[in-house]
Formats: C-alpha cells, sequence, structure tokens
C-alpha cells in the first residue's frame, strides 16, 4: 500500500505531504495516524526548525473523505465515534501550538477538514490555482478539525460564519483580500517561494520564534495581563540565549547574525 503521508527534511524544513492524489488528498486513516505520529516527534527535534504541510498532485486536501462516508454503516455507538474523531482532530490543536512555525504550502484546493488543517498553521502560502471552501454544509456536516475557531479568528465570526453557513468557495485572491492566506503566487512559484520562506525562518533564532507563537496563543484567548506576563517571561528568556548574544555582537559588527537555536 502506497505511503498516505511522506516526509522529507532539508535544511531544518520539514515537508509532510498528504499523499492520496487520485482522492485530491482526502483524510484517511493513514494520513491521520501519520500526521499524529510524526507532529510530536518533530516538536522534540532539534534539527526540524519549521514544517510545512502541502499535498500531492493537484489537491492540498479536499477534507473528509465522502465517498467512504457513504459507503460506511451509520450503526457505530455515537461515544466512541465522538471519541476517535476527537482524537484525529489533534493533528489541529499540535498543527496550531507545536512551538515551531508550520506554513500550509496551498497547492490546491482545501474544503472542510482540509482547508481546517490549512488554518491551523501558521501561515498560507497559495498557488493562484488554489480554491478554500468550507463545504461542510454541502454534505450536512456541521465541521469538524477546529476550522470555526481558526477562521473566525481570522475572519471574524460574522464572515466565518457566513462562509460557513453559505460554504461559498473562494478562489486565491479572494482569500487573500479576506487575510485567510498570507500571500499568493504563480502556480510554478508556488514551491520555491514557500521554501525560501521556510529556509529563512529555519535559519532565524528558533527559540524566539517558538516563544513568538506561544505569545500569539496566549493572545487569541487569554487576558492582556497574562499576555504581559508571558511576554515579560519570554522577553527575558530569550534574552539569555547565546542566539540573543550572537544577534546583539552581529549588530555592533554590521554583519548578519548567524542563529545556532541555542
Amino acid at each position: 500500500m502506497e505511503q498516505q503521508l511522506i516526509e522529507s527534511t532539508a535544511d531544518g524544513v520539514v515537508t509532510l505531504t498528504l499523499n492520496r492524489p487520485d482522492r485530491l488528498n482526502a483524510l484517511a486513516t493513514g494520513i491521520l495516524d501519520g500526521l499524529l505520529e510524526a507532529l510530536p516527534r518533530l516538536a522534540k527535534d532539534p534539527t526540524a526548525a519549521v514544517i510545512v504541510l502541502t499535498g500531492a498532485g493537484r489537491a492540498f486536501c479536499s477534507g473528509g473523505d465522502v465517498k467512504a462516508m457513504a459507503e460506511r454503516s451509520s450503526d457505530a455507538d455515537v461515544t466512541d465515534a465522538v471519541r476517535r474523531l476527537r482524537d484525529r482532530m489533534e493533528v489541529s490543536r499540535l498543527l496550531h501550538e507545536i512551538p515551531k512555525p508550520t506554513i500550509a504550502m496551498v497547492n490546491g484546493p482545501a474544503a472542510g477538514a482540509g482547508l481546517a488543517l490549512a488554518l491551523a498553521c501558521d501561515l498560507r502560502i497559495a498557488a493562484q490555482s488554489a480554491r478554500l471552501v468550507t463545504a461542510f454544509a454541502k454534505v450536512g456536516f456541521s465541521g469538524d478539525f477546529g476550522g470555526s475557531y481558526f477562521l473566525s479568528k481570522l475572519v471574524g465570526t460574522g464572515k466565518a460564519r457566513e462562509l460557513y453557513y453559505t460554504a461559498e468557495s473562494l478562489d486565491a485572491t479572494q482569500a487573500l483580500a479576506l487575510g485567510i492566506v498570507n500571500r499568493v503566487v504563480a502556480d510554478a512559484d508556488l514551491v520555491a517561494t514557500t521554501m525560501d520562506l521556510a529556509r529563512s525562518l529555519a535559519r532565524g533564532p528558533r527559540i524566539a520564534l517558538g516563544a513568538m507563537k506561544q505569545n500569539f496563543n496566549a493572545a487569541e484567548t487569554g487576558s492582556l495581563a497574562q499576555l504581559l506576563d508571558l511576554e515579560a517571561q519570554h522577553q527575558v528568556e530569550t534574552g539569555r540565549t547565546k542566539d540573543h548574544q550572537e544577534a546583539a555582537r552581529a549588530f555592533v559588527e554590521k554583519r548578519p547574525p548567524v542563529f545556532r537555536g541555542h
């Protein structure tokens, strides 16, 4: 059986590729189990600085496998079904909370849970041909994998609700205007642009970037006082790293710093 999640590493950048191109990378057990294994491991791997999530072929991820759903029995115990789904949805939390930058390289359609996975990443670089759609209403679902949380944070609750209720499809330019994606590039330039950004981040101060991510996550749900406490803690801690010392010396010596992640 073909591997459903492909992992590759270069220059501190780990690329995780959803690999079911014949089904537009619809989520399956192999993909989700692979992500649930890879992400906690990469969180602890000092050689992995940045994680890029993408899809094989012409799609990023079409979401849940609707064809498989149509063939599946609905007689399963509700409590057990909820537990199994919730366990798989940890993928979104891991992408959002892993202490390293995560980038969704959206190479084509991103729908339903597939869109939610892209939204769970810190940054999204989209090909001009990409299409984004919540899709759940089209198949009588309410939504999973944290999409309602992430989309509300990006576009506000009113627009997020509209996109969920209507399942309106957005092209890349519309998604950029709404702030759902960070950049839109020509299809032919997608990999180079995304990897240039990822390698740039991988060369950066890794401890500080991880602390920044924690700060922003705290800003989403905590109070200002709680965020100020966390920022103060992180600012002092990062100020004691060798990377900060190197950056300070480089500033005085008028040269680019060389960060080593410690």
